[in-house]
Order: C-alpha cells, then structure tokens, then sequence
C-alpha cells in the first residue's frame, strides 16, 4: 500500500520520559521487549503511570487506543500494546485489538535507510468515523506510527494524537514542515515515491529531514542496495545462520 495519507496536522502529542536511558535502565525492560506482557505491565506501571495521570484530557474521550502489535504476539515488544491498555484506562478510551502488524521489520539497530525501506504492514478492521490515539514504546523516524496511520485513515478513523515513552528522534514531532517537503518535491519529484511507496507529503519529520540530504535519486538508490544488503545479513545473523 502507497503510504498516501499524512498524519494530521495539530495532532496532539504525548511523550513519557525525556530520554532513552530512563526506559533502557528499568528492571524489567529487556523481559519486556522480549515478550513479556507481566514485565511490560510492571515497566509501565513505574515509568509511565504518573505522567498518564497529569496528562488526562489530552486526548478526546472514548478514543481507541491503536499500537503496532504483531498477530503472534510470542515474543514481539510487549510494550506498545500493554501502554495502549494503560492509555484506554487513565483517558476514558478503548484498546485495540482489531488492527494487527503482519509482519516484524526488525527496526531495533536498524539506521534510517534500513527502517524508511522496511515498512511494515497491518491489517484489521478500523471503526469508521472513530477518533485513534497513535501508541508506541519509542519513535525514532516515526515510520510505524505514520504506515499505522495511513492504515487507520484509509479506513475512514481520525488520527487525532499520539503517546509514546520516548520520543527518540531527532526532531521531536511526526510533522515535517513545509519548507522540506516543498525542497523534496522540487528535487526529486515522484522518485521518493517510486522508490519507497511514500507520497512526498506523507513523509515523517524525521524521514524528511534524512532524505534532504541525498543530491540526487540515484543517490537514495545506491544507498538503497547497501541497506538491502545490511537487512539481510542482520536478518540471517537472527536466524543463526
């Protein structure tokens, strides 16, 4: 799917913690990215819960609370689903358990090549006219948040926030500005969407940013290949082979 819907202006935003090192630090965080819904629960419960508790009437009232699960749940980051539930709880909203990752793209340790050509995908059904509250553990580009919202408005939701532990990347908001799309626009035209299935105007802050540097489209394309190449042997090097 053509990523052909941008996260909505004026979204409201609600980071956690300041830093990565305040969640990387926590007891229970390797058991919870490991899998663990109990170490996630208890994670949360110390980091997050307080900050979710000052932050009520942040988002609109029953909103669904939507975050990048896998199907199999063996095993994937537990966080963003269990802050979802603790985020439905503290704003009056719901948990959604409809919309699914359908696959894991390994974005942890990945650079931002890698991550802008390793979309990932979902699937589910999407309650139609219903307000969503985007949820992750942590943004780095921003690329899953932004492919779940172009999921959800595709089928008829209204983003209208997002709330995440950590914002990571670095420009701390999804919304590029306009002065970079319009440079990106003028410099390459269609070829960032021929290359990575992303509308110019879709891109994250942070993916913008990234590719403004690049002179030209073969640029991007070289660079492209060698991220391929480093997927790969990440990918085998997991598999034990």
């Amino acid at each position: 799917m053509i990523r052909s819907n941008a996260i909505p202006m004026g979204v409201l935003r609600l980071p956690l913690l300041d830093n990565l090192a305040t969640l990387q630090r926590h007891r229970d965080y390797q058991n919870a990215k490991a899998g663990s819904h109990h170490a996630a629960f208890r994670l949360i419960a110390d980091l997050a819960a307080p900050k979710l508790k000052t932050g009520v009437g942040a988002f609109p009232e029953h909103a669904i609370f939507a975050s990048p699960f896998a199907s199999e749940l063996t095993g994937d980051n537990a966080l963003p689903i269990v802050l979802a539930m603790f985020c439905a709880k503290a704003f009056g909203g719901e948990c959604d358990l409809e919309i699914v990752q359908k696959e894991r793209v390994f974005h942890t340790g990945a650079d931002p090549m890698e991550r802008l050509i390793s979309r990932p995908t979902f699937d589910g059904a999407v309650s139609a006219g219903r307000d969503y509250v985007l949820v992750d553990d942590v943004t780095n580009m921003g690329n899953t948040l932004a492919e779940l919202a172009n999921f959800i408005i595709q089928g008829g939701g209204n983003v209208v926030g997002y709330c995440v532990m950590v914002d990571h990347g670095r420009i701390p908001t999804l919304i590029p500005d306009r002065k970079t799309i319009m440079s990106l626009e003028e410099r390459f035209g269609n070829e960032i969407k021929d290359i990575f299935g992303i509308s110019v105007a879709c891109l994250t802050a942070n993916e913008a940013q990234y590719l403004i540097g690049f002179r030209s489209a073969d640029e991007i394309r070289s660079r492209c290949a060698k991220a391929k190449e480093e997927i790969h042997r990440r990918r085998l090097a997991k598999s034990g082979h």
